[in-house]
């Protein structure tokens, strides 16, 4: 095909006797400057080098066109914005807003791009944990120092006076698998292959990351990692309580027993039985009068100590929650540790168990918006690592939130946040003194961006 010198030109349907046409001839320019407002984050937080931190890079520096303080800087910001796969990252290095992250606009040796392609980002995710670095595998990395971290930047982030109580919220779910990858067997419950990871947060900023094999036990092996987690916040706030919330696959006697020798205490769900709803057969009836009485749902709280038949070593406090929707009884129960004298059973249900639900929020937030779940990779340790970025990427999106408090972006999701403030399209110039991205002028989140941009600065 001979050379065009030209850029070919389209035609469109004109508007009011004016031709339309198009072409690709626009020069430089991106659909992600919001990227600058990640790389002020990154200034703010040093996240990118602090994950670099947890890699070790055994390759020749000589023949070395890519720090894996680029590799992780890219691969987190392509998360961040909304680029899932390794496959689009051979595009994305030539993207000058992205090349900034590396802090320069080209590469050091000529003709290379100043970002790394999917070739070399999948030999940082298929890193090996420790031990010693194979012929194709030059990058390895610490799994127990990259978690670490997540509670490294919690701490470093908290903003105001030390708390004095922190509730963390523990539980796993599915994650949807369709290869052969390592750890996948099909559930029963769920009705698909899967792993099954176990997330650990605190106000929605994630503490603890794990993918596990999709036969493991939900409530299994968490007390190691919850005590790593909360051994770390008590050394940086001596008096702190902490408060774990979970639902009802974590009511185990081993998990409740190291919540008491751990002052720790609980509020975890509990499944119901027919000894539990026949402990509130009287409110139950009475919620039952009500509701159809006056027609819309009612509820009365109780509590009561209980104890199961054999797998618990002693009777612990109970609160219910009977009620009566139209139709149907909806019983609820959780076990807790709090007393009774300052927690009515009404607050334990309403104020403290039920916001558990934002748990469920930030998990559906990680694999939805920020593709923990492209767990693809054939070896389990690429796709634990492929979760662990998704969830730093969620920090630099927590960071985001803070900066737009008193707007209505403050509560907005990743998704919604990428869309209104990191996808901007913009022209791109170099020069010798500067760099110009010029953006959309008529952008509907400008004013957002500038309160971003001098919050950061300032």
């Amino acid at each position: 095909m001979p050379t065009q010198c030209k850029p070919l030109s389209f035609a469109f349907q004109g508007c009011r006797r004016r031709r339309v046409t198009a072409a690709f001839d626009g020069g430089s320019i991106t659909s992600n400057a919001g990227a600058l407002l990640l790389r002020e984050i990154d200034r703010f937080v040093g996240l990118f080098d602090r994950v670099a931190a947890c890699f070790k890079d055994h390759r020749d520096p000589r023949l070395t066109e890519h720090s894996v303080r680029t590799l992780v800087a890219q691969r987190i910001t392509g998360i961040a914005l909304g680029y899932e796969d390794l496959n689009d990252h051979d595009d994305l290095r030539h993207d000058p807003l992205l090349a900034l992250l590396a802090g320069r606009l080209e590469g050091r040796r000529k003709g290379c791009a100043a970002l790394a392609g999917k070739s070399t980002l999948n030999r940082l995710e298929h890193a090996p944990p420790g031990g010693e670095p194979g012929r194709y595998h030059r990058i390895d990395h610490d799994p127990d120092a990259l978690q670490a971290e997540l509670v490294e930047l919690f701490i470093d982030l908290w903003e105001g006076k030390p708390p004095s109580r922190l509730v963390l919220d523990i539980d796993s779910t599915d994650d949807e698998v369709h290869g052969r990858q390592e750890g996948r067997f099909f559930h029963g419950y769920y009705g698909h292959y899967c792993f099954l990871p176990l997330y650990i947060t605190c106000g929605g900023r994630p503490l603890f990351a794990q993918l596990r094999p999709g036969n493991a036990d939900p409530a299994g092996d968490v007390t190691a990692p919850l005590g790593r987690i909360i051994e770390r916040l008590r050394q940086e706030w001596p008096w702190l309580k902490i408060l774990l919330r979970a639902d009802s696959a974590y009511a185990r006697e081993d998990l409740l027993a190291w919540c008491k020798d751990n002052r720790v205490d609980y509020v975890i769900g509990l499944a119901r039985n027919s000894r539990l709803v026949k402990k509130i057969g009287w409110e139950l009836a009475d919620a039952q009068a009500e509701a159809v009485r006056h027609g819309r749902p009612a509820r009365r709280y109780t509590e009561f100590l209980y104890a199961t038949r054999t797998s618990w070593s002693c009777r612990r406090r109970v609160v219910a929650k009977a009620e009566h929707l139209p139709g149907k009884a909806n019983p609820r129960f959780v076990v807790t540790s709090l007393p009774a004298g300052t927690f009515s059973a009404r607050t334990v249900y309403e104020r403290v168990y039920c916001p558990r639900g934002d748990m469920e929020n930030t998990i559906k937030e990680q694999q939805l918006d920020l593709f923990s779940d492209r767990t693809s990779a054939s070896r389990f340790d690429a796709n634990q690592l492929r979760i662990l970025f998704s969830a730093f990427a969620s920090i630099l999106f927590d960071v985001l939130r803070r900066t737009l408090v008193g707007t209505r972006l403050a509560r907005a999701t990743a998704g919604t946040l990428r869309l209104k403030l990191l996808r901007i399209g913009a022209r791109v110039s170099v020069s010798v003194r500067r760099v110009k991205v010029a953006m959309d002028s008529a952008h509907p989140s400008a004013a957002a961006f500038e309160q971003v941009h001098a919050r950061l600065r300032g």
